[in-house]
Order: structure tokens, then C-alpha cells, then sequence
């Protein structure tokens, strides 16, 4: 089953022309994780496919007949309304992360309807977003998961005291670090188990 998914996402990704690194960028995803689903040694969940048929252009019913559902490993994300941020970010997450499922926004709607339909265990959020913030998103997070840890990232230290009111796990400066991230992972209120050697 994972290899019919590997070879049917692999054949519409050649047809649209789009390198694995082309579509890795239109996913908000790493390389390596594309390389993963089309090797088939990971399966990307429901709403990761529904996004997946938006980008490709096809019918998600295809590739949700193409693949099997898995929810073993851990759902993190992280919401920056900057690309760059999240493409220096999300290859640090993934290091640090090996065994979780790491998605990244740009939009605070986007990663609100994904937690709607996946568990999404941690959340590395900028507090300053288009047409929200993160304190409020960390907000309708909890609301959707009152066990979703919820880490912020910002470029400015005076929002710590806001940042604690709203039951965040922790506070990180920018730039995001794997040292860093290693640290959050400590002190998370709802701990799990990632995968990663200093978690």
C-alpha cells in the first residue's frame, strides 16, 4: 500500500515538471520529507493529502484511495507568516524531530482547520502574524487540543509575560536553533516520545 502511494505521488509530481524540492517548497515541508512519502518509508495524513491534491491539481480522492492511514508518530507544526523563517526552520525541527510529522504555515486559518483534523502535539508559533497573533492562536489551539504543547517563537523578549498567560510550554528567541528546540523539548507541559536523541 505504501508503495502504490510512493509511485502514484511520485508519477503526478513528474507530470506537473516539479522537482521533489519544488514541491517540498509548495508544501511548506522539507526534502526530505517528500523523499520519505515517495519512498514509501512514511505515509502523510489525511489533511497533508487533501493539501497535496490542491498542489498537484487532482482529485484527493485518488490519493486518499492511494493510501492507508497512519497516526504513529507525533503532528508538529509551525506557524511563521515569513517563508524564509520556515525554511530555515522546519529542516531544524525535522533534525531534532525525526519521528514526527512536521508541517508548516504561513497562514494561522491554515494551521487552525489542520489541528481540526489532526492531533497536533507541539506548535512553534510566531506571536506577530497577518491578521491575528500568536497568543490568540495559541488560544484556539488549546480550545481544539487542551493537550497541545505550544512553544513561541519571536524576535522580541518583551512578549515573554504575555506569552505565559496563555498556557504556552515556552518561549524561544529567533533565530530557531536545534539546541534550542532541544531545550523547549524539556520542559514540555504534555511531554512525548519524538524520536530525537535529546528529547
Amino acid at each position: 500500500m505504501r508503495l502504490y502511494f510512493s509511485n502514484t505521488l511520485r508519477k503526478l509530481r513528474m507530470e506537473k515538471g516539479l522537482s521533489q524540492q519544488a514541491l517540498a517548497e509548495k508544501m511548506y515541508v522539507t526534502r526530505s520529507t517528500v523523499v520519505r512519502w515517495e519512498t514509501g518509508s512514511r505515509l502523510p495524513d489525511a489533511a497533508t493529502i487533501s493539501r497535496l491534491s490542491e498542489v498537484l491539481g487532482v482529485d484527493v480522492n485518488m490519493l486518499l484511495s492511494a493510501a492507508s492511514q497512519s497516526d504513529e508518530c507525533p503532528n508538529v507544526i509551525m506557524v511563521d507568516d515569513r517563508k524564509l523563517i520556515l525554511t530555515g526552520g522546519l529542516p531544524i525541527l525535522e533534525e531534532v524531530l525525526p519521528n514526527a510529522t512536521i508541517m508548516g504555515f504561513t497562514q494561522a486559518s491554515d494551521a487552525v482547520e489542520y489541528a481540526k483534523a489532526n492531533r497536533v502535539a507541539l506548535a512553534f508559533l510566531d506571536i506577530e502574524l497577518r491578521n491575528t497573533t500568536g497568543l490568540d492562536l495559541c488560544r484556539e489551539l488549546l480550545r481544539l487540543n487542551p493537550r497541545t504543547n505550544v512553544v513561541y517563537l519571536t524576535a522580541y523578549s518583551e512578549y515573554s509575560l504575555d506569552a505565559w498567560n496563555t498556557g504556552a510550554s515556552g518561549f524561544m528567541l529567533k533565530p530557531i536553533t536545534a539546541q534550542g528546540v532541544k531545550e523547549q523539548l524539556k520542559n514540555l507541559r504534555y511531554p512525548f516520545w519524538t524520536g530525537g536523541d535529546g528529547a
